[in-house]
């Protein structure tokens, strides 16, 4: 049996991403409990020189909806990073699920040959579908999810591995 270019993203994206929402959760339930505001929650970081938990939620939803659509051959929706709140941040995770739920087998399978062309800050980047999701969309899917999670658990979050991978 062979994997699909469908099977190998979609349902990990969804799956990460709901995982995100999971353990956002939890860290919202701390940050209440030790009266953190959601401001200064979503502001937190790890260190000085990284970017703040909600643009790690942000990025990991961009990593997911930009590259599904990437990855179907189509022009990718862009979300506005202007999340505040939580209930914002829940809100952007849910509506990047849906959008990556809309694709369907037909429109990916097959993109493993298919050209990708990013243009990043540091230049532009050349790939084909299957090196585009295996060595730059998952890697940087868990980075940034991987990274919520730390700043979270860093923040004094009671989450572990188990929250993190969800359940099978």
């Amino acid at each position: 049996m062979t994997l699909s270019m469908h099977q190998a993203a979609v349902p990990v994206f969804v799956r990460a991403l709901g995982n995100l929402t999971h353990v956002l959760k939890k860290g919202e339930e701390h940050a209440k409990a030790k009266n953190v505001s959601e401001e200064v929650l979503l502001q937190t970081r790890l260190i000085p020189d990284m970017l703040p938990l909600i643009k790690q939620i942000q990025i990991a939803c961009d990593m997911a909806t930009r590259g599904t659509a990437r990855l179907a051959g189509a022009e990718p929706q862009s979300f506005e990073d202007n999340e505040t709140t939580l209930a914002q941040a829940y809100s952007r995770i849910e509506r990047s699920i849906e959008y990556i739920r809309s694709f369907t087998a037909e429109q990916i399978d097959g993109s493993e040959t298919r050209a990708i062309h990013l243009k990043m800050r540091n230049g532009e980047m050349n790939f084909d579908g299957q090196t585009y999701l295996l060595h730059f969309l998952l890697p940087n899917l868990f980075f940034h999810c991987t990274t919520a999670y730390n700043i979270l658990r860093e923040a004094g979050t009671d989450i572990g591995k188990t929250d993190f991978i969800g359940q099978a």
